[in-house]
C-alpha cells in the first residue's frame, strides 16, 4: 500500500472523468459529495443483462466481472461533478479488471492462484483541496506474501508516469 497525493488536481480530473484513461478498470464504488450526497454501487445486477431469448449484448458483462467498468459510468459521475463549483468531496475506489489482475500476476508472481485475489484498488480521496490516492490489495484468502503487493504499487507509479499522472508520494 502506497498513498499517492496527486499534484496537479484539475489534470487528473480531467483524465479520469473526459478520457478513457481508466475506463478498464472496475468500479466498485463511490460517493460524491455536491448539493447532495450520491453514493453509488458498482456491484452489477446481472439479471438486468439477461434477456428472456438468451441474447446479450456488447455491453454485457464477462462471468468474471462482478462491477461495472469506469468507462460505462464516468459520464453519469461527470454529471455529478461538472459545473461552476468544486464538489465538497469524493471518494472512488476503483480496482484493476480481473483480466489485468491475471495478466499482472502471471507477470510478477506466477505461484499464486488468480482466485485467492479479491482486488487490486485505487481508493481516491477528494476533501475540497486535496486529492489522494491509496492503492491496497485484498486476497480471498491469508497470505504472508507481499509479492503482489508490491508488483501492484509499482504498476501504478508507473501507469501513472507513462499517464503523465503528477503525484508525491506522502
Amino acid at each position: 500500500m502506497i498513498s499517492l497525493t496527486l499534484t496537479n488536481v484539475k489534470k487528473f480530473m480531467s483524465q479520469l472523468l473526459m478520457t478513457e484513461t481508466f475506463d478498464r478498470f472496475s468500479f466498485i464504488e463511490g460517493e460524491i459529495v455536491t448539493f447532495n450526497t450520491f453514493k453509488l454501487d458498482g456491484y452489477l445486477q446481472k439479471d438486468f443483462f439477461d434477456a428472456p431469448d438468451g441474447y446479450e449484448s456488447e455491453s454485457s458483462p464477462t462471468p468474471l466481472e462482478e462491477y461495472s467498468r469506469w468507462g460505462d459510468i464516468r459520464e453519469f459521475c461527470f454529471s455529478l461533478i461538472k459545473g461552476k463549483r468544486t464538489p465538497l468531496s469524493f471518494r472512488l475506489i476503483l480496482s484493476l479488471s480481473p483480466d489485468n489482475i491475471v495478466r499482472l500476476m502471471e507477470q510478477t508472481v506466477p505461484e499464486m492462484s488468480p482466485e485467492d485475489v479479491q482486488g487490486l484498488y485505487l481508493n481516491l480521496k477528494f476533501d475540497g483541496m486535496h486529492l489522494t490516492c491509496i492503492t491496497g490489495t485484498s486476497f480471498r484468502t491469508f497470505t504472508m506474501d507481499k509479492s503482489l503487493e508490491h508488483a501492484w504499487d509499482e504498476m501504478v507509479k508507473k501507469f501513472f508516469l507513462k499517464k503523465e499522472i503528477e503525484f508525491e508520494i506522502a
